[in-house]
Order: C-alpha cells, then sequence, then structure tokens
C-alpha cells in the first residue's frame, strides 16, 4: 500500500479476506512469506505489539463496552497512548490526573470529528447502529495509527448510514491515516475507493483502480456478475 490511500480488498465467500486480515494484525502467523508493515517484517508478533507500531483495525461485528458511555469507550482506545501503569490508574495517583485529562480532550476532539460529539455522554451500546460504528471509528483513531484496517465498516448499515461511513472513511483518509478495508457494498467500495485488490480462494486475480476492476473479465465472471 501507498501512504495515505484507501485500498479495499473484494472476493467472494471463502476467499481468504478476512484470513489476510488476520494475518496483517497478528490474530494469525503466516506458515511461509513476510508481512511487512513500515518496511519491517512483523509475522510472529502479538496484535498489541503490532499496534503499538501504527496499526488499528476494526471488526465486523460492533463491540461496545456495555455500562460505558461513547466517550468511554473511545477513551479505552487511548491506553497505547497513557504511561500510567495499571496500579498507578487503580489508586488515582496525582501524576496520573493530567494524563486523564488529555486522553478525554483527545477522544472529545474524536467524536467531534466523526460529528457524534453529541453523544458522547450517551451509554454507546444504546445508540443506533450507524452511530455505534462512528464511535468504534473514533476508538481505533484514539491509538493514532498511521494505517487503518477496516473489515466490512458497512455491515448492518441501511443505504444512508452506509453513505455516512464512507464519507468519514474518506476524511480519516484526507488525515494522513492510510486505509484498508474488505468491503462486500460495492457502490461504497467503487465511491471510496483509490485501489482495489481482488482475491479468490487464497489467490489475488486483479489490482487496480476502481474502473479497470469494474471492466475485469474475470472479475466480472467471478464475483460481480454481468
Amino acid at each position: 500500500m501507498e501512504p495515505g490511500q484507501i485500498k479495499a480488498v473484494i472476493g467472494p465467500n471463502g476467499a481468504g479476506k478476512t484470513t489476510l486480515f488476520n494475518l496483517i494484525s497478528g490474530a494469525l502467523a503466516p506458515s511461509s512469506g513476510a508481512v511487512r508493515f513500515q518496511g519491517r517484517e512483523i509475522q510472529g508478533k502479538q496484535p498489541h505489539e503490532i499496534a503499538v507500531r501504527g496499526m488499528a483495525r476494526t471488526y465486523q461485528n460492533i463491540k461496545m463496552f456495555a455500562g460505558m458511555t461513547a466517550l468511554e469507550n473511545v477513551m479505552v482506545g487511548r491506553h497505547i497512548q497513557s504511561r500510567a501503569g495499571f496500579l498507578a490508574s487503580m489508586f488515582h495517583g496525582p501524576w496520573t490526573w493530567p494524563e486523564e485529562k488529555a486522553i478525554r480532550q483527545r477522544s472529545m476532539e474524536l467524536l467531534d470529528l466523526l460529528e457524534i460529539a453529541d453523544y458522547a455522554h450517551v451509554e454507546a451500546t444504546s445508540l443506533a447502529f450507524g452511530q455505534q460504528r462512528a464511535v468504534e471509528l473514533a476508538r481505533a483513531l484514539a491509538m493514532e495509527p498511521s494505517l487503518l484496517l477496516l473489515d466490512e465498516p458497512a455491515a448492518g448499515l441501511n443505504i444512508y448510514e452506509t453513505a455516512e461511513v464512507g464519507r468519514l472513511i474518506t476524511r480519516i483518509r484526507d488525515l494522513g491515516i492510510t486505509v484498508l478495508l474488505v468491503e462486500h457494498d460495492m457502490s461504497l467500495v467503487m465511491d471510496i475507493s483509490d485501489e482495489i485488490v481482488v482475491l479468490c480462494f487464497g489467490q489475488k486475480i486483479a489490482e487496480d483502480l476502481p474502473h479497470a476492476i469494474q471492466n475485469n473479465p474475470e472479475v466480472i465472471k467471478i464475483y460481480l456478475g454481468e
């Protein structure tokens, strides 16, 4: 991937899209080959070690922390930037307050960026599905990633929510964050992607600009349809 681009990975069910994400993010170890991020090999690293290097990931099924507000959910994603340890935080040492204040402020800024700041103090699980997706994106951005992996960000959303998520992803790209997404909604993919990779049974069969992918005979045959 090139820095600052949106690249989509598409393909039929069982093509290997989620496996690819799991290999990149450290959830699975490759049986051969290498995974390189920012010029360094990362295969064999644990997911949290890869996250510290600047990679964040969301999942198809949204998972909000129950009993916590939208703001608190985003603050959890900020833990990578925290210096205070578990005991210091538990006993509220005086040196932890400035850090927590900064974490809260940055989390609010991210909610505002994704136009959901009005719901900062609402329990996250009570929000509409599209709003929860925005909170999830804000929580991932709280890690200050240079690469953001989005696993089917439009899953379960209606046409209006999907359009809004597409606009938010474009805004994230415009901040200089590189985005790699797996998505089945072809309208969204074609609208926001700079490049598209097509997988079929674990093999890359095409990688090109959106309009070229739309007119690729092999892609049409195995996935897009006539």
